[in-house]
């Protein structure tokens, strides 16, 4: 097994109710990573319903998740041919940390027309690009590796290029292809985008995270552009697009995060 195939590993253990690990490979700071938290509801959710594709995932973090067990409680809304609904509520300690909503389907099935306004961006390649140079996330990066076309300069040198956007590639370290659980875990992955625009933050908190997965991504790093646009009284979102090796768009997810810039200290 792959390390993130096993750090999102899960077990049922009653009826509707099933148990994982927040694994510390997966921390920024003290804090699983929240599209680490994200993919093992979406284990959970693939071994539950009758469809195992993940196709709309939404997750509200109503509080911090630690370390440790974690009970993941499946409550199935509707079961169609094509789609399954479901919610899933993560607790830990008895408290309600994550609430999941999420429609699952056969990505394989799907048929119909493909258009997007946004060709594939090109890209120097994987092996032509460096790591992003984000000492903060040390722990999360011996789990996935980031490569900046774009942005790295504000890690490196701490210089904000005011562009409001990160664009690269991703990959789990241990050189594991992606799937489309990884696909949650990734959303989340990149540095904030509003990191472009004050410099690295000590904290920029995710109040609610969307992916959408529109392919099961062939083997190899992915491209992916993520970007902010408003930022409205502390409140921004984030975009993020995802291409494989194939050049096919595999996922686009939208995140809501707060935004909290230190005040500059008062002169005595």
């Amino acid at each position: 097994m792959s390390q993130f195939s096993n750090d999102t590993a899960v077990v049922q253990v009653e009826d509707k109710l099933w148990r994982g690990e927040l694994c510390r490979g997966w921390r920024i700071g003290e804090v699983p990573n929240g599209g680490y938290v994200l993919a093992v509801a979406g284990r959970v959710l693939s071994q539950a319903l009758p469809h195992r594709d993940p196709l709309a995932v939404n997750a509200f973090y109503l509080a911090p998740t630690g370390l440790g067990p974690i009970d993941c409680r499946v409550e199935l809304l509707r079961h169609g041919r094509n789609t399954s609904h479901a919610q899933l509520r993560m607790y830990q300690q008895g408290e309600l940390k994550v609430l999941v909503t999420a429609a699952y389907t056969e990505l394989a099935a799907l048929e119909g027309e493909s258009w997007s306004a946004k060709p594939r961006p090109d890209y120097p390649g994987w092996q032509d690009c460096t790591p992003s140079g984000q000492d903060r996330v040390e722990f999360f990066r011996e789990r996935v590796e980031v490569r900046l076309v774009s942005g790295a300069e504000v890690f490196t040198r701490k210089e904000p290029n005011g562009s409001g956007e990160f664009r690269g590639w991703i990959a789990h370290r241990d050189g594991a292809d992606p799937d489309t659980l990884s696909l949650l875990m990734f959303a989340d992955a990149f540095a904030p985008p509003v990191f472009t625009i004050f410099g690295p933050l000590q904290w920029v908190p995710t109040v609610e995270l969307t992916v959408q997965v529109r392919a099961r991504p062939s083997p190899g790093p992915l491209q992916a552009r993520f970007y902010s646009r408003h930022l409205t009284r502390g409140v921004i979102e984030e975009d993020g697009e995802f291409w494989d090796s194939a050049g096919q768009l595999v996922a686009i997810s939208r995140q809501t995060a707060k935004v909290r810039v230190p005040r500059p200290r008062q002169a005595e």
